[in-house]
């Protein structure tokens, strides 16, 4: 993925070069040459700018950005300005660090609902959720193998389990499927519940919106996610 972090202090920082190292390609954005300095020769572009100038903006590949960071971290005022050029120039996801619950409070009100409080949130967890940018939950159960649920990708919807090509492709072990099921309360109103279908055979087709909680190697769970 390409993704853009802007503000290089600790957070910012580790977060972008995690990012890096996990094979995303990383441009880092801080307004301090000497941090950019940092880090040039470890992400794939490191551009020192004032990310509260918009006409700056016009170095960035904004467009092209498929997750938009913004990790400042010393100026309140300042990433609540980034944050709204970048929701003007961009389509992309934004995550943004929050300084305080009235910045939760701006923020929610612009429509970013992808918030990180470093001093609850390391920058290695944000990097395995920007990572699973697809996957609705994972269990990783060591360095290697991970649990997760994936939506199933469009081009399965009426297949059967052994026509997908998961197993062979992604390498990766189908365990259950998760699905909706319409329900009905005494009221008579209807509500939507998710319920496991149970261990899924061969034959068993999916469908639309069909969740599937797979087994594998984590690798090959990012890049079943990642296509």
């Amino acid at each position: 993925m390409k993704i853009i972090v802007f503000g290089l202090g600790n957070f910012g920082l580790s977060l972008a070069l995690n990012l890096t190292e996990t094979g995303n390609e990383v441009i880092a954005v801080d307004k301090q040459i000497e941090r950019v300095n940092l880090i040039k020769d470890k992400v794939s572009h490191a551009i020192c700018l004032d990310s509260t100038n918009e006409l700056a903006y016009e170095a960035l590949p904004m467009k092209d950005a498929n997750i938009v960071v913004v990790a400042i971290g010393e100026n309140e005022g300042a990433a609540i300005i980034t944050t709204a050029i970048i929701k003007k120039l961009s389509n992309a996801k934004i995550i943004s660090r929050s300084l305080s619950a009235i910045h939760d409070t701006v923020l929610e009100a612009m429509g970013v609902t992808n918030l990180v409080h470093p001093e609850q949130d390391s920058a290695d967890r944000l990097t395995k959720q920007i990572n699973f940018n697809t996957s609705l939950s994972h269990y990783q159960l060591d360095d290697n193998y991970t649990i997760s649920e994936v939506i199933a990708k469009p081009e399965f919807i009426g297949k059967t389990i052994h026509e997908l090509d998961v197993i062979d492709k992604y390498h990766l072990n189908v365990i259950t499927i998760i699905r909706k099921r319409d329900k009905t309360n005494l009221l008579g109103k209807k509500f939507n519940i998710k319920e496991s279908i149970g261990v899924p055979f061969g034959t068993t087709v999916l469908r639309e919106k069909d969740i599937l909680v797979v087994f594998g190697k984590t690798k090959d769970i990012l890049v079943y996610c990642n296509e």
